[in-house]
């Protein structure tokens, strides 16, 4: 696992934009502490291409990608999202791994995913990445006469070593090799495009020096990494669960990711997470403790002095890297089925995967539109009620379906009204509720007041279905009117 774990940790620091070395910082410490409170056995801890890309777009207006400040930035936003994700823990609010519903999530990770292979694609063409992230990799497909094609050879080559090789064995160490591989050719041949590298073969310089004074901006887009970065190992953590049929425990889940990224702070690093493909692989590979996960951080913080041997790693590679495995974590199944069951859910999910890639890198914002969307759509369904009438001889039964509050209930009232101004000789209204999904107690009020203006103009008014589930003050509301 450590020696898939070293060239991704490479590839998601240069993702998140900061120098290389980073990636490893983020993967150590914080893999050897989380391992001690997490709750599934399975999940490796470290850098991953969401929380990376979140991390760019959280730091985009602070300062320069790989500046002082920037790394300094980096940690202080990895030290806010521990503090939340670890306070979340304490206070039992690993629920809050729910909060975001599907299509945000699916909708969110499928705009990602064109974010992040948009930023790698001048470091596959070995082009420079002028510009914001779509137009850099708009202007690099556009100028094939400044392509490196060696750069592209390396980039073909790591393709097919991870997925090819996948497909030979489930555990053939695509990555390795493809690292392997890059950077002997790379140094015999005398590689002359864009490389990994100076790499620090020193340990982890720890530290508690951060820009206090960047924390105020940073709070929001902490906030979203803390959420949004936990909705992946939760997700990983439950499906391992329920097909080992072991028990997972959300709450302990979220302080392991908050110590988790207190340790990245301190290690200067940035926001880190749970590894989908380094988790399933783990699983595969016959992981059957959390020791694996410690043993993992173990070994890449004994191998950093090591690390200046990948200097002469082609960019290309960790760019390929990234690519294989955000594809991997695109959910195309669930975007089908989205438009087939639920057209205002997958309107969600395509406002979602849009707003992603429009306020690119700022890509936090594209989940706070989700959640907009996702609470509008809501919203409109809370005040939609359908309400339709039946005569028998001179007494009407109106059956409303869908959710009784003050919002809606006039929709029952304009129903009944409009009924009672067509057929005068109707002496006797019924409102059945068995339809009704919920009834709350702003909901009995209002409709109370309508049985009595139907009973004030000579009608005869009643209420019956009350569901069961009313409260015993909804039920005091209508008592007067209930029938059996």
């Amino acid at each position: 696992m450590a020696l898939v774990a070293i060239p991704q940790s490479l590839a998601y620091a240069e993702l998140a934009g900061l120098p290389a070395q980073y990636g490893l910082y983020a993967t150590a410490l914080p893999s050897l502490l989380a391992a001690l409170f997490v709750s599934s056995r399975y999940l490796q801890t470290g850098p991953v291409a969401l929380t990376a890309l979140l991390t760019l777009g959280a730091l985009s207006g602070v300062a320069e990608p790989g500046e002082a400040n920037y790394i300094q930035s980096a940690a202080l936003l990895a030290l806010l999202v521990g503090l939340m994700r670890l306070l979340f823990g304490v206070l039992r609010m690993g629920r809050v791994a729910y909060v975001l519903s599907e299509p945000v999530v699916t909708g969110f990770t499928a705009g990602a995913a064109v974010v992040i292979i948009a930023s790698q694609l001048p470091k596959i063409f070995d082009v420079d990445p002028d510009g914001e992230v779509l137009a850099a990799a708009g202007r690099a497909l556009a100028r094939p006469g400044e392509w490196n094609w060696v750069a592209i050879a390396f980039a073909a080559g790591t393709a097919a070593l991870m997925i090819g090789g996948r497909r030979m064995h489930r555990l053939f160490p695509g990555v390795l090799v493809a690292v392997i591989v890059g950077v002997i050719v790379a140094g015999s041949a005398g590689y002359g495009g864009s490389k990994v590298g100076d790499l620090n073969g020193g340990f982890i310089p720890l530290t508690l020096d951060f820009p206090w004074s960047e924390a105020p901006g940073l709070l929001l887009p902490a906030a979203v990494i803390a959420l949004v970065g936990f909705a992946e190992p939760a997700a990983i953590a439950r499906t391992f669960a329920a097909a080992d049929r072991l028990p997972w425990n959300a709450n302990r889940e979220m302080v392991s990711q908050g110590v988790a990224n207190l340790a990245a702070a301190v290690s200067g690093a940035f926001p880190v997470g749970g590894s989908f493909s380094r988790s399933s692989l783990n699983r595969e590979a016959g992981a059957t403790s959390a020791w694996s996960g410690a043993i993992t951080g173990a070994f890449v913080l004994a191998v950093l002095p090591l690390v200046t041997l990948l200097e002469d790693l082609p960019t290309a590679v960790l760019a390929v890297i990234v690519i294989v495995v955000v594809l991997r974590l695109v959910d195309v199944k669930e975007m089908a089925r989205l438009p087939r069951g639920s057209f205002p859910q997958a309107l969600v999910g395509a406002g979602t995967t849009f707003a992603t890639i429009g306020f690119a890198p700022r890509v936090e914002r594209g989940v706070l539109v989700g959640i907009g969307l996702a609470i509008a759509v809501h919203l409109y369904r809370e005040m939609q009620v359908i309400t339709p009438g039946e005569r028998n001889h001179d007494t009407l039964t109106v059956r409303p379906k869908g959710v009784m509050w003050f919002a809606t209930v006039p929709q029952v009232e304009r129903s009944v009204r409009e009924e009672l101004a067509s057929e005068h000789n109707i002496t006797s209204v019924v409102v059945d509720l068995s339809g009704v999904g919920r009834l709350d107690y702003s909901g009995a009020v209002a409709l109370r007041r309508i049985m009595e203006r139907v009973s004030a103009g000579g009608v005869t008014a009643s209420v019956t279905g009350i569901p069961p589930s009313a409260s015993g003050a909804v039920r005091a509301e209508l008592q007067h009117y209930e029938s059996s």
